[in-house]
């Protein structure tokens, strides 16, 4: 087996500034989103989402941004699932975008608020009707005896609701509202590029460089 510890990369195909980035950092990170998906990047909108529960212990996995605005980042689940007791219990949380191909990295810290009824309810409207019948289906993070549970309540939603569920009230939206977003670019001997944005208590943004 090949040691870990020999594995390497020499990163080489960008650079970044504070003068190349825009002032604001969802307008940057628009730029880089459009960029990653341009170049073709595997799932570039997928992204780690990592919380805390109320017994300190934190937690992390794989979602999807599902839109970004003025507000921040955001993305859809189910509030009872083990995400959603956390940030039930701890309403923070830290994403992180990893795009490879282009030797990239955004890392994104803030606190977390639902979205307004209306928001999550237009876009499970907007779902695929199996997506939309899992939402229902799935006691998302609880234990189960087998598959054939998820399959028997699938069949059993779908029977209810037909062509037309409903949003389920323990399923919906969240939008990570940013203090903190950092854009970080490999470079040479490992002395990348990390700039970083700190929200100031008027809303403005300072933007700094980071050591590497």
């Amino acid at each position: 087996m090949t040691s870990l510890a020999d594995l390497r990369k020499t990163y080489a195909r960008g650079s970044l500034t504070k003068s190349a980035v825009k002032p604001d950092p969802i307008a940057q990170f628009r730029h880089w989103m459009d960029e990653a998906l341009s170049a073709e990047v595997p799932e570039a909108n997928a992204m780690t989402l990592a919380t805390v529960g109320a017994n300190g212990q934190p937690s992390a996995r794989i979602v999807l941004i599902k839109g970004v605005d003025a507000r921040g980042f955001v993305f859809f689940s189910n509030y009872e699932s083990h995400k959603g007791r956390d940030l039930e219990a701890n309403p923070r949380a830290a994403l992180l975008f990893h795009w490879i191909e282009l030797e990239r990295q955004v890392r994104i810290e803030g606190r977390v608020e639902k979205l307004p009824q209306t928001e999550s309810d237009a876009y499970y409207a907007s779902r695929p009707l199996d997506s939309r019948i899992g939402a229902w289906a799935s006691e998302q993070s609880h234990e189960i005896s087998g598959r054939g549970t998820l399959v028997a309540r699938a069949a059993k939603f779908t029977a209810q609701f037909g062509l037309n569920p409903p949003r389920p009230p323990h399923w919906g939206g969240y939008v990570v509202i940013p203090e903190t977003v950092e854009f970080w670019q490999g470079r040479p001997s490992r002395l990348h590029d990390r700039i970083v944005y700190a929200r100031q208590p008027d809303d403005s943004w300072r933007v700094a460089r980071l050591a590497p």
